[in-house]
């Protein structure tokens, strides 16, 4: 099964050029002046709709995700070194931190704010230190 996210953004080019200095390729088959699809592995894709384009899916009011959120995006990493560097990445290309560093000893993980007030979560697990429920 893939999955792919579907989320609204003001500008393409900003967002494609933001996204692009995180280390993120599209695809270009399904991407035009209105979309762009990006690879987040070979089975999970964000779809990048400028506001318009995807207000067309839906007839729901869209929310300003500056204001409020109904979704948090969590990406895993190999190591805690490599969630700070990819904040710090995050950050160098416009991004704004989202609340401090969590450190849970078995998780580590820090969140940002993309262009358009998504929160993307970057995190570290050691699944052999997960406490037991």
């Amino acid at each position: 099964m893939k999955a792919f996210i579907n989320l609204a953004i003001t500008d393409l080019q900003k967002t494609r050029d933001f996204f692009s200095k995180l280390g993120f390729l599209f695809n270009e088959q399904f991407s035009n002046e209105q979309a762009t699809c990006m690879i987040i592995n070979q089975d999970c894709f964000a779809m990048l709709l400028v506001k318009p384009f995807f207000q067309s899916f839906t007839n729901k009011t869209l929310t300003n995700a500056h204001q409020s959120t109904e979704l948090l995006l969590a990406l895993s990493v190999d190591t805690k070194e490599a969630v700070d560097a990819f904040l710090e990445k995050a950050l160098a290309a416009g991004a704004t931190e989202d609340r401090p560093v969590q450190d849970l000893g078995f998780m580590f993980s820090r969140s940002f704010n993309d262009l358009d007030g998504h929160i993307w979560e970057i995190f570290w697990m050691d699944m052999s230190n997960v406490p037991e429920q």
